[in-house]
């Protein structure tokens, strides 16, 4: 004589339930969780200077002369100012001659320090 199976009672009744629902789930094809975009890396906004002042213009005489390799992308990193004033501000080193050419081209200009004892 086979006996039925027995009802499940008490905590195993939820557990039974659930266990039938993750059943389904593996099995059949549910409904997978959607991907996530990523934001993105997001370049943090910097504070430029869009005029000079005193103190970043005496900044600027003293310290880009020392630099071994000069461009409007340098200055304006290191100098937290934007690309139009650092050009404009290689234009004035170069007429001071504290700083020389090496590369002018259309889109890029790379100067480096004037050495003394040169000309």
């Amino acid at each position: 004589p086979e006996m039925p199976p027995k009802a499940a009672q008490g905590k195993s009744a939820k557990n039974d339930a659930s266990s039938k629902a993750q059943a389904a789930s593996k099995s059949g094809g549910g409904k997978a969780k959607k991907k996530k975009w990523s934001k993105g890396k997001q370049k943090e906004k910097v504070n430029a200077a869009v005029f000079f002042t005193k103190e970043l213009y005496e900044k600027l005489k003293k310290e880009v002369p020392n630099y071994k390799m000069i461009t409007p992308s340098i200055l304006s990193e290191r100098m937290k100012c934007n690309v139009s004033l650092a050009r404009r501000a290689i234009k004035d080193l170069k007429a001071k001659e504290m700083i020389r050419c090496i590369v002018h081209h259309a889109n890029q200009e790379i100067y480096t320090r004037a050495l003394k004892g040169e000309d």
